[in-house]
């Protein structure tokens, strides 16, 4: 054999068994990894909800504090067209003193067909009111 045919006959391509081997591992490998992407864009989706639910709601823990309008039992209402899947709802309870009062804002919203909810909790120091 010459170096010419040897040239010739190693340029002429892949065989069908070779092609045939490829599509048979691709074929095999593919459904897994891509199974194993689309839990990875789940898992990030779900992790953003819940880190902008958490952010809401310290956001909104903290003008309830600051504002004063905890004095209500029960409060409830959404962030406007800015984020309008979420919803938050704060009650305020007795705790162990007659000053402590208790704050739990819950932020609520749906993904995937179901209800999810970050809930941050808190003290709140009520002073006694005196009358002299």
């Amino acid at each position: 054999m010459t170096f010419a045919s040897a040239t010739r006959r190693r340029a002429r391509g892949f065989t069908l068994i070779e092609v045939m081997a490829t599509l048979a591992v691709v074929a095999i490998a593919l459904p897994p990894v891509m199974k194993g992407i689309s839990l990875c864009l789940v898992t990030a989706d779900f992790a953003r909800c819940q880190s902008e639910a958490s952010s809401l709601a310290q956001a909104k823990l903290t003008e309830l504090l600051v504002s004063g309008e905890l004095q209500h039992a029960m409060l409830a209402g959404d962030f406007g067209s800015d984020w309008p899947a979420y919803r938050w709802t704060a009650q305020v309870a007795a705790w162990d003193s007659a000053t402590l009062r208790q704050v739990e804002l819950a932020v609520s919203w749906k993904q995937r067909g179901k209800d999810r909810t970050v809930t941050l909790t808190t003290l709140m120091y009520v002073p006694e009111v005196t009358s002299e």
